[in-house]
Order: structure tokens, then C-alpha cells, then sequence
């Protein structure tokens, strides 16, 4: 077993579902099956552009829709559960020192050791376990995204979710992501203002393997 995952690793999807199942209004854009991301490639084991979580953080996610919908917003998830194989090519992609294409767009102001150091990505992360989330908030009206402030993976201290240099709009529009979160049982993160894991999280020692895919799920 490699050293940074001594936890369980497993290839079980039988505790994950295919999040739009669960909440059938949900937006995805998952990023990572795309090249538009902070590496500038699909990322190893996004088979399909597909949210992914355990039964329990889908349902909690679907008390947050549920309340959001009630305010006149939609759900945009970026990520969901994220194979352990993603990982370690986000830490390989760290050690290789001369891919910084995509620094302009999401980490100008860091090296990218320093990304690591500065908690944006994790050696071993929680996404790994199903149980973590990245999202924002869509407008039903406009059907636009809330200004929070800036971009969903930038990598900067205006990312903190607490970073009052931007305007009270963008600060009321994080806050308003983060409480109705907190209220359904998830937890922030003080780096990120999209990033949210859930607090009794059913699988908190296993990194999952399988491959981003629903196919997966039915096999």
C-alpha cells in the first residue's frame, strides 16, 4: 500500500450514488474531467462529467438544494467524490517543476509547492472518501452564477471564505452558501469559500479508488 494512504483504500462504490439521482436540479461542471483546471488536463480517473458522493452526503446536499431552492437558487457542484488515483496525480503534478501553464489563471500569486504548504490541495483528501463538495450557488432568475468574489480553484487569500476585500454583496453571497451548508451538517474549509466536507461522514479512515463514472456504480 503506498505510504501516504496507510487508511483502507477500496474499490466498493456500493455506499456512493450518482448525486443528480438525488437531486434532480442539481448543475454540474465538473472540472476535472476537463482540461479547464489549475494542471490544464483531465485528471486521472474522471471517466464521465459526473458528481459522485456517499448516500449520506448526497442527502445532506439535497436538504441544502431543498432550502437553496426556496431562496430562488440552484446548486453548481465543480466536484464530489475524487478517486485517490486523482490525488496522487495532483501530488505528482506538484513535484514536476516546470508545468506552471495554467498559473496565470489559478494560482498568479503562489508558487505551486506553495499550494500544498498553503492548504488548497491535500495530499489526502476528504473528497477521497465521498464525502467532500465543491459548489456555488446559481440566480434561478438569471440563471448566472453569484459573484463570490472570485472563481471557483483560485488559489489566493481572496479565496478565504472570511476575506473582507471584496465588496458585501460578494461577502453576503459566501455567507449565504456557508450557513445554509453548516445548517444540513457539512463543515468549511477557511481556504477555500466552495469547499465543504460533511461532519459524520460515514467512511472517515477509507480512500475510494473506483474511477468518476456511474457506469461504475450499476456494475
Amino acid at each position: 500500500m503506498r505510504e501516504e494512504y496507510k487508511n483502507r483504500v477500496e474499490n466498493d462504490p456500493s455506499g456512493f450514488v450518482v448525486l443528480a439521482d438525488f437531486v434532480p436540479h442539481i448543475v454540474q461542471e465538473i472540472r476535472y474531467y476537463s482540461t479547464y483546471n489549475f494542471i490544464g488536463e483531465r485528471i486521472d480517473g474522471y471517466e464521465e462529467p459526473v458528481a459522485l458522493l456517499t448516500v449520506e452526503t448526497a442527502r445532506a446536499l439535497k436538504a441544502v438544494s431543498s432550502e437553496m431552492a426556496v431562496r430562488g437558487y440552484r446548486l453548481k457542484v465543480f466536484d464530489a467524490y475524487r478517486p485517490a488515483c486523482a490525488v496522487r496525480h495532483f501530488v505528482l503534478w506538484g513535484i514536476e517543476d516546470q508545468d506552471i501553464r495554467m498559473k496565470p489563471y489559478f494560482y498568479p500569486e503562489l508558487e505551486k509547492q506553495e499550494l500544498f504548504a498553503e492548504g488548497y490541495i491535500a495530499k489526502m483528501s476528504s473528497h477521497s472518501r465521498g464525502s467532500a463538495v465543491d459548489l456555488t450557488l446559481l440566480d434561478m432568475k438569471t440563471g448566472k452564477e453569484l459573484d463570490m468574489g472570485s472563481p471557483f480553484d483560485l488559489f489566493s487569500e481572496v479565496s478565504h471564505p472570511g476575506f473582507r476585500g471584496i465588496t458585501d454583496e460578494q461577502y453576503e453571497n459566501r455567507m449565504t452558501l456557508r450557513k445554509a451548508m453548516i445548517r444540513s451538517g457539512f463543515e468549511p474549509l477557511e481556504c477555500e469559500w466552495w469547499h465543504f466536507r460533511l461532519k459524520e461522514e460515514p467512511y472517515p479512515d477509507t480512500y475510494f479508488e473506483f474511477p468518476v463514472s456511474s457506469a461504475y456504480l450499476k456494475r
